[in-house]
């Protein structure tokens, strides 16, 4: 398997696939690279390289004790970035993914990057504060907390159905993309997913967002249960000083693949805009 040590030892894998303009994945919690196949292979298809690494503590990657933060992904990010000399990438981040890839521009620039794509991202902010009353009061992050140290497995099981349902009613999904969802969180390590809850439930990007020269693209889900549209998108649409802001009406937090082919035709054209 590709794999990339990065600065404190700690081993990534990393897909990398076709040739062409590169387009980069950061996924979401609490999944893996394997989350993007279907944008991934389309995308390929229609002449560009798409890379994705599995963020330390998922997926293939090492599973260290420390560094779930995303200082620390952004910069494992960086180094991605770096090894394979990516240059006018377009960055595509989903959910905490959107948050790793806004701090990665604040911290180390847009010199190798032309334009970014934040789909159900966490941006600006997913956690309520004072100074930010939209977002998801901590009682729901202490919830997670303690349903995975509780029982991971069956807290999984149940994200796993609400990553596709819409509110009242649930979308059309097979019981084989049911157990992908699950079989890919249980690939990653149990501190790993507890202490990213914490990163996604406080970590600012407002900062970071002042520092973006590029063109952004928002695309969320109406109904997303995770990540709700009213506590981050429709904010980071007015923060953002150059974004195109794209509602999926009615649909849920899992629309790569509820709505795979209007997502994948929405991200080339923004690609060739």
């Amino acid at each position: 398997m590709p794999m990339l040590q990065v600065r404190d030892g700690t081993r990534l894998y990393f897909k990398d696939w076709g040739s062409g303009t590169p387009i980069v994945f950061a996924h979401g919690w609490p999944l893996n690279s394997d989350m993007w196949e279907n944008q991934m292979m389309f995308l390929a298809s229609e002449g560009y390289r798409v890379i994705a690494h599995d963020r330390r503590g998922f997926g293939r990657s090492d599973q260290p004790w420390d560094g779930y933060d995303h200082d620390t992904f952004a910069d494992d990010l960086s180094e991605v970035m770096v090894h394979l000399d990516l240059k006018d990438v377009t960055l595509v981040g989903y959910a905490m993914g959107g948050g790793e890839v806004t701090r990665y521009v604040g911290r180390h620039g847009s010199e190798r990057v032309s334009r970014v794509i934040l789909i159900g991202s966490t941006t600006p902010k997913l956690g309520q504060s004072e100074d930010y009353p939209h977002g998801v009061p901590e009682l729901v992050f202490d919830n997670v907390r303690s349903g995975l140290l509780a029982d991971r497995s069956e807290f999984l099981r149940g994200f796993a159905r609400l990553f596709f349902a819409t509110g009242e009613d649930e979308n059309d999904v097979s019981e084989g993309s049911l157990a992908h969802i699950h079989q890919m969180g249980l690939q990653g390590s149990l501190k790993a997913g507890h202490d990213t809850v914490t990163a996604c439930a406080t970590t600012d990007y407002r900062d970071d967002i002042e520092r973006f020269d590029v063109p952004v693209l928002v695309i969320h889900g109406e109904k997303d249960a995770f990540v709700p549209f009213t506590a981050t998108a429709r904010q980071a649409a007015e923060l953002f000083p150059d974004a195109i802001l794209k509602v999926y009406e009615g649909a849920p937090h899992g629309i790569l693949f509820t709505h795979k082919d209007r997502l994948n035709q929405d991200i080339l054209e923004f690609m060739t805009a």
